[in-house]
């Protein structure tokens, strides 16, 4: 209730100016070609809340094996993560590689309810293209780690993997503003901590121990807070960004087969 009361007396220029500084779309709307991943193709995501959104999807190569759903962070465009499914892919995973409304030539503008919306709507089209939620794997890049924990927590998928995670955006604040009292003003909460142990799937974090974009307390603050079975992963020399370069797909690949979510070649 009293977190409802300081959304409600929050100004609307406080509110537009948090956003301002959380999301950073790219309108930029290439193909899966341009960004060397030709076997996706694109599709529409029908949101709840009336939007058409854009994604790119190629199907399991076993029919029948998991598919990931890609959340990509706060800035760029769908473009711009081709590169970081191409190891699910080569997996034979399938894989939705989605973007948010406002980005990538999408309509509409970000908000944390909307996004969730946008989540939905991803979930929903795999069901559509007979992967339950059961054989869906949720992987969260950065912000949409904020997504992937909230749709996780209203329906358990076969996985959930977390990239370079946050607890919640008061924390982030809190820690850049530590004099300030912020957190109660905050209207796009993301609050990951207070959801994560309602999450009843195998869960994977992988986070750098120099990222200076979203501390690594914050993504250990997560893993206490989880459910069984729960694994992470803490690269000593990595920063927000550069997961990738520290074998971030293998981690991830080795992950799903230890719990027996990987394609079987016929």
């Amino acid at each position: 209730m009293l977190d409802r009361l300081f959304r409600l007396t929050v100004p609307a220029p406080l509110g537009a100016l948090q956003r301002s500084l959380t999301y950073f779309p790219d309108s930029t709307r290439p193909t899966p070609a341009d960004s060397d991943v030709p076997e996706l193709s694109p599709v529409t995501l029908a949101t709840e809340d009336g939007l058409a959104l854009l994604a790119w999807h190629a199907p399991p190569r076993v029919p029948g094996a998991p598919s990931l759903i890609y959340f990509h962070g706060n800035a760029g465009h769908i473009g711009m993560r081709g590169f970081k499914v191409r190891a699910y892919l080569n997996a034979g995973l399938g894989v939705l590689l989605t973007t948010w409304r406002g980005y990538s030539g999408n309509p509409g503008r970000p908000t944390e309810e909307g996004l969730y919306a946008d989540g939905r709507a991803a979930r929903a089209f795999l069901r559509t293209r007979g992967c339950g939620d059961g054989r869906q794997i949720l992987y969260g890049e950065s912000l949409g780690t904020g997504v992937a924990v909230h749709l996780a927590r209203e329906a358990a998928p076969a996985a959930l993997v977390l990239e370079a995670p946050f607890s919640s955006i008061a924390d982030i604040a809190s820690g850049r503003f530590p004099l300030l009292p912020v957190g109660p003003l905050i209207v796009d909460r993301f609050d990951s901590a207070a959801k994560i142990g309602k999450v009843a799937a195998p869960l994977l974090i992988v986070h750098g121990e120099r990222d200076r974009t979203i501390p690594v307390r914050q993504a250990r603050k997560l893993y206490k807070r989880a459910r069984k079975p729960k694994e992470a992963v803490f690269i000593p020399e990595a920063d927000h960004a550069d997961l990738p370069e520290f074998g971030l797909a293998a981690i991830v690949l080795e992950f799903l087969a230890r719990h027996d979510l990987m394609p079987r070649e016929a």
